[in-house]
């Protein structure tokens, strides 16, 4: 029986000790291909390069280093690099976490968007940061193994990705895995403001997060506890309840025609 094709990308870059962590431990479960950022490219949420050309470098049989984003890596693995779409994508293991709203500004989970979008299981995995400042990514990718023999074996609902969180702490000290939903935070003194030594003005996106009250059954209450979080984000970011409401609103007003669904006639 053929090995399952697993690609496997980041927004660290292609040298960063988390993807390599992530590539040996997948490599007990099928073909690790690796096509990731040739630099760290964090934050840089689901945008595409338009504006110059893509260039992919070969490092080894398997290692591909793309100057381009995380979106651009896999778009490029799926659509030119890779003879067959991949049986899966894991993205990470990326350094600090990607829960609550960092979900929309994280290139690991954006490299999972795009490996959805195209049609195949994506799964991003992240490791928490500790107080002492260290990373052991063994714990992390141990997990995104087995998560990923699941994935293979049951796959995943049209349009959905799993978004995993690990808690930076020894394996023996971790106390499982909850299902979870995507937690809220904000972000506080987000803007820092210095001047340089010619008295002009620059500025640092930094900060620091503070969260929601209520955390009951988020990813952000599974990491404090202890649990690693498994979070089933979906794509489609339609507001349904919404619609109806909107539905209701004058748009005539607007000197808008709205077109009732299924009535095939305009409305005044």
């Amino acid at each position: 029986m053929q090995r399952p094709v697993i690609l496997v990308s980041n927004d660290d870059g292609v040298h960063a000790p988390g993807i390599d962590a992530l590539r040996h431990a997948l490599g007990a479960v099928g073909r690790v291909v690796v096509v990731a950022p040739s630099r760290e490219r964090s934050a840089s949420s689901h945008s595409l390069t338009m504006d110059v050309p893509l260039r992919a470098d070969t490092l080894s049989g398997d290692v591909w280093s793309v100057e381009g984003t995380p979106t651009d890596c896999v778009l490029l693995a799926i659509k030119a690099l890779l003879e067959e779409p991949p049986d899966l994508l894991v993205s990470g293991v990326n350094r600090g976490p990607n829960v609550g709203d960092d979900v929309t500004y994280s290139g690991t989970v954006a490299a999972a968007m795009e490996g959805t979008i195209l049609g195949v299981p994506s799964i991003a995995v992240s490791l928490d940061r500790n107080p002492s400042g260290t990373y052991d990514y063994g714990p992390a990718a141990a997990f995104a193994r087995e998560i990923a023999r699941t994935v293979l074996e049951k796959g995943l609902p049209e349009g959905t990705l799993l978004n995993v969180n690990v808690p930076n702490r020894p394996a023996s000290e971790i106390r499982g895995i909850r299902i979870t939903r995507q937690g809220k935070q904000t972000y506080e003194d987000s803007i820092v403001e210095k001047t340089d030594p010619r008295g002009r003005n620059y500025y640092w996106i930094g900060g620091y997060t503070t969260t929601w009250p209520d955390q009951t059954e988020s990813d952000l209450e599974a990491l404090a506890d202890g649990f690693v979080s498994m979070t089933p984000v979906h794509l489609d970011l339609t507001d349904y309840k919404t619609m109806a409401e909107l539905r209701t609103w004058p748009l005539e007003r607007l000197g808008i025609k709205a077109r009732a669904r299924g009535s095939g006639e305009d409305e005044a």
